[in-house]
C-alpha cells in the first residue's frame, strides 16, 4: 500500500530583501522566518514565511516529501521543502528553503519504510524483527509520490525476510534499489551458553593467598587532564 504525499496545503509566502542576520532576526520577531524558493527554471526569491505551517507539514505523515502550494503574490507554485534549520537549543524553526516542483517530471528521493502486522517469528522465543532498509529509493512523477511504503511482516517466520523485489509492484513507482536488497528479516538472540565447571576443583576449599615478605616498590603516576573540545 502507498499513500499519496502529495497535499492541500498552501504557504502563504512574502518577499522580503536578502540581508544579513540582523535583519533575519528582527523578521522572527515578527512571527515570520526567512526562507528561499527556486527551481522550474524560474527566478530564486527570498521569502517570509509563517514557521507554523512549514512545521504542520514537517510534522504530517508525508513529512518533508509532501507537495504543496506556495501562494507568492497571488502566483501559485507546486513546491517541497528541501532544507530546513533548527534552533539547537529551543527546537524553533529558523530557515527553510522550498524548491518548486514541475509535476510533469519525474523525481528521485527516498521513502520510509513502515512495517506493519506481527510476524509469526516475534511470538517464538528469540524471535526478533530487523529492519535494515528504513528508506526506499525511488523514482516517480510529484503526484504519484507515496508518503510511505508498507510492508506487511505478519506471515515472516524463522529464516524468512522480505527483499526490495518482493516489494508491492506499481507502474507509477520504480525502486532504484537493488532488488536483492534485504529490507526486512527475521534474527534470534541466542543464550551463551555458561562455561562448564569442574565439580571436583569447585568443592574444592580454595588456597590462601602466600604474601611474600620484602621490599615493595611503588611508582606514582601523575594523572594528565584532557578537557574534551566540543564544536
Amino acid at each position: 500500500m502507498m499513500a499519496t504525499a502529495t497535499e492541500t496545503n498552501t504557504v502563504e509566502a512574502k518577499l522580503r530583501e536578502a540581508s544579513d542576520k540582523n535583519a533575519a532576526r528582527r523578521l522572527r520577531t515578527t512571527g515570520m522566518i526567512p526562507g528561499v524558493l527556486y527551481g522550474a527554471k524560474k527566478e530564486p526569491r527570498a521569502i517570509a514565511v509563517d514557521p507554523k505551517q512549514i512545521l504542520k507539514i514537517l510534522r504530517s505523515g508525508s513529512g518533508h516529501n509532501t507537495i504543496f502550494d506556495v501562494n507568492l503574490d497571488g502566483q501559485l507554485d507546486k513546491a517541497m521543502v528541501v532544507d530546513w534549520q533548527y534552533e539547537p537549543l529551543k527546537g524553533s524553526l529558523l530557515h527553510v528553503d522550498l524548491k518548486r516542483i514541475a509535476m510533469d517530471q519525474k523525481m528521485r528521493l527516498s521513502i520510509p519504510v513502515h512495517l506493519e502486522g506481527d510476524a509469526k517469528a516475534a511470538k517464538e522465543a528469540g524471535g526478533l524483527v530487523d529492519l535494515v532498509l528504513r528508506e526506499i529509493q525511488i523514482e516517480c512523477l510529484p503526484a504519484d509520490i507515496p508518503s510511505h511504503i508498507a510492508v506487511n511482516v505478519t506471515e515472516l517466520s524463522a529464516g524468512q525476510g522480505i527483499r526490495v523485489g518482493d516489494l508491492p509492484k506499481s507502474d507509477k513507482v520504480k525502486y532504484l534499489n537493488d532488488e536483492d536488497a534485504t529490507v526486512v528479516h527475521i534474527t534470534y538472540v541466542r543464550e551463551e551458553a555458561a562455561p562448564a565447571v569442574d565439580a571436583t576443583a569447585a568443592a574444592a576449599p580454595a588456597e590462601p593467598e602466600v604474601i611474600k615478605k620484602g621490599k615493595t616498590e611503588t611508582a606514582e603516576a601523575d594523572a594528565i587532564g584532557k578537557d574534551a573540545k566540543k564544536k
